[in-house]
């Protein structure tokens, strides 16, 4: 009695296998190596402010950039870039932070455009690989004339619909990786909104 096995289905589903199962494995690497930068980027250090502020009002700004430099974090980063425009107008000030925030951002975000080309991609290929099963399907019973049976139908729609069920698989994790990764730095950009308003906020404290 023959028996339905993953490998099976993979070999049956034909060349389109090929292309979907790239996808995968890629949208696989982005999404562990996205998890693994997004997770050290969301690590916060919950004295740093504090002594950021300390070293402001103390007029030491070459230990805060000492400090930010060895925190190395998106936020830290941004509060690096507001330290070196002490002394500037305060809309410069904000506007260099800004900007290296949207720097870290879209650094966070890399690979993300390719896990939404899987998510809608994949079933596409899923698709075409069933129609492309289902031409030949019906060529082989035509083909078969006088002899066609149902067997012959049913074998070839049975590969074509293989593709279908990969592409909606590798559909589906792509999307589920890529919204869990966009919530991920969306917490990630509301810290670092939080740091930059902290940090303006201080620059307008009166020094002790």
């Amino acid at each position: 009695m023959k028996t339905l096995s993953f490998w099976s289905l993979v070999v049956d589903g034909g060349y389109i296998m090929i292309p979907i199962a790239i996808l995968l494995v890629v949208a696989i690497y982005i999404f562990i190596e996205r998890c693994i930068v997004i997770s050290r980027a969301s690590k916060d250090d919950p004295t740093f402010m504090n002594r950021i502020r300390d070293y402001i009002h103390e007029g030491d700004l070459e230990n805060a950039e000492r400090l930010c430099k060895k925190t190395d974090t998106p936020y830290s980063r941004l509060i690096l870039k507001g330290v070196t425009r002490i002394g500037r107008p305060m809309n410069d000030v904000l506007v260099a932070i800004e900007n290296e925030g949207n720097i870290e951002v879209a650094n966070l975000g890399r690979g993300f455009t390719w896990l939404s080309t899987t998510a809608a991609g994949a079933p596409m290929l899923g698709f075409l690989g069933t129609v492309v099963g289902m031409i030949e399907a019906f060529f082989s019973l035509e083909k078969a004339g006088t002899s066609a049976n149902i067997t012959v139908l049913a074998g070839g729609i049975y590969q074509a619909l293989v593709t279908t069920v990969a592409g909606l698989i590798v559909g589906i994790v792509a999307l589920f990786a890529y919204n869990y990764l966009v919530s991920r730095v969306n917490r990630v950009m509301a810290n670092l909104e939080t740091k930059t308003m902290e940090f303006m906020d201080l620059l307008n404290e009166p020094t002790k």
